[in-house]
């Protein structure tokens, strides 16, 4: 095993159970808070969740063209098309948990395939603009996780405009 599946082994542990303790702060608030508005890229927490499911989903689907070997891929919600980065995906928030759940038991076995040799290899995609992106496949796996690292921080924020203590965000504190 080499030391990127590791490293890639720790983002998703810190995915996983940084986004449980998170949705469990969340599912605290009522439907209102999570939905208000509060300025945010995405405006409130329930539309910033929705926007890292969906680009979860659509960069596995990148993953699941470009590799298609990929057996934790086959048969895994993932979005091919989409009309924005703002879509919704779930307006219920029971609905929203049971989908997140799903999506990062995919990423925990997805990273379980990421050997060196595949993440060495070209991956072609179309990015959101319909223009073809040409890279190493490692570097959409760190885009993915950072990207979902970066509005988990903006959600953390939002939590503390409504008087919310996210806890520990910290790698370190998820990943032993």
């Amino acid at each position: 095993m080499g030391a990127h599946q590791e490293q890639f082994r720790g983002f998703a542990t810190y995915n996983r159970e940084f986004n449980q303790s998170l949705l469990g702060q969340i599912e605290k608030l009522s439907d209102e808070q999570r939905k208000r508005d509060m300025g945010a890229f995405f405006g409130s927490i329930h539309s910033t969740l929705n926007h890292i499911l969906l680009a979860d989903r659509i960069w596995l689907g990148r993953f699941a063209i470009a590799f298609p070997q990929m057996s934790s891929l086959s048969g895994a919600a993932l979005v091919h098309e989409f009309s924005s980065l703002r879509q919704e995906l779930c307006s219920d928030f029971s609905e929203f948990l049971v989908q997140r759940q799903a999506t990062d038991q995919v990423i925990t076995q997805w990273v379980e395939e990421l050997s060196d040799e595949l993440l060495a290899q070209t991956m072609r995609y179309s990015n959101s603009k319909g223009q073809q992106r040409e890279h190493p496949a490692w570097l959409a796996a760190i885009h993915m996780f950072n990207h979902q690292t970066h509005h988990r921080g903006q959600i953390t924020t939002l939590l503390n405009q409504l008087g919310c203590d996210s806890g520990i965000t910290d790698y370190f504190a998820y990943v032993k």
